[in-house]
């Protein structure tokens, strides 16, 4: 399977709940659209750091985090995210990597977001039995 990138819609999520209320003007939040790897190795979203500073996202502590070759490392979370794939969204926290580092997307977003994995054209989209919403399981 060739590699699969999809294109993401970011906001602080801090600032999208303050626009909601009525206390921010939405022209005000904190919007970054950019193309994504999908990493179904990886369980969390990866963002560079500018990334992260650019929507101003809250650092929450850190994660150790085992990479593709078993090497263990320390990387800072955020938090307040907003991340949207196609109509899809979701409030997370991300890892925060290295400045102009490879954003990618991980498992969780497309669980949640019930998304599935098209190889064929290298791309993501809903899950053919939820088509409209996302659909999750609660046995």
């Amino acid at each position: 399977m060739g590699e699969v990138r999809a294109r993401v819609v970011l906001e602080n999520g801090a600032d999208r709940a303050l626009a909601d209320a009525g206390h921010l003007d939405s022209s005000r939040v904190r919007r970054l659209e950019l193309d994504a790897l999908v990493d179904t190795g990886a369980l969390m979203t990866l963002l560079p750091q500018d990334v992260v500073e650019v929507l101003g996202l809250t650092l929450d502590g850190k994660l150790i985090v085992t990479l593709a070759n078993d090497e263990k490392i320390e990387l800072p979370r955020a938090r307040l995210l907003s991340l949207a794939v196609g109509d899809r969204q979701m409030d997370t926290d991300c890892l925060v990597g290295p400045p102009r580092c490879e954003p990618r997307v991980g498992h969780l977003v497309l669980e949640r977001l019930d998304l599935i994995i098209d190889a064929v054209r290298r791309r993501i989209s809903p899950r053919p039995e939820s088509p409209f919403l996302p659909s999750v399981k609660l046995k």
